[in-house]
């Protein structure tokens, strides 16, 4: 099956095809949803951005001009309902007992990942204690940097597109992005030196 590009896609919808937003939702949930779990660090507020994110996308996708490329925009929606959440101290939220601590949604984003059989349990818990201490170090990150290392490290959203979605300029981004990649160094190199 031939995948359509956004632009027609986009163009299909204003004309009334309703599916076609269905496949820019496919399209796009999981990178909407990995953006929006990166930079609020918690899984329901993550889910409730990636909602928010396609609500404004389907009311607002007629005001979408094509100046930009249709991800530029939908990634900016994102990033201000995520800034916004954070603006709002959206942060403490009453978590019920009786909740799944895993969400359907991640647990079928982990299920993507292949599992390597190979490897031994005291490697697979080096690899597992890394990962913490890499998303520990990411969220230490203040939310400009982090939110542009996520944009641009992260996601591969280009330097000119990540400038677009944050209103900023291209040496901003890679000042930004600069900084943020030498916080991490340092902040992976204490672990790394306690695990030599």
């Amino acid at each position: 099956m031939v995948s359509l590009s956004d632009g027609i896609l986009v163009k299909k919808f204003l004309k009334g095809d309703n599916s076609s937003f269905e496949e820019i939702v496919k399209r796009y949930e999981k990178k909407i949803y990995n953006i929006a779990y990166r930079i609020m660090n918690n899984q329901e507020d993550a889910s409730d951005v990636l909602q928010e994110t396609f609500i404004q996308a389907f009311r607002k996708l007629s005001g979408f001009k094509g100046k930009s490329e249709f991800s530029t925009w939908l990634y900016r929606i994102v990033v201000n309902i995520c800034l916004m959440k954070k603006r709002k101290g959206k942060q403490m939220k009453v978590v019920s007992l009786d909740a799944p601590l895993v969400t359907q949604k991640e647990d079928e984003l982990r299920r993507e990942l292949p599992e390597d059989w190979s490897k031994s349990p005291s490697a697979t818990l080096d690899n597992k204690e890394l990962k913490e201490n890499i998303n520990r170090a990411i969220s230490m990150l203040p939310e400009d940097y982090r939110t542009t290392f996520i944009l641009r490290d992260m996601n591969d959203v280009s330097t000119e597109d990540t400038a677009k979605i944050l209103n900023i300029s291209v040496p901003a981004v890679k000042s930004r992005l600069h900084r943020a990649r030498l916080f991490l160094r340092e902040e992976l190199s204490k672990y790394f030196q306690e695990h030599v």
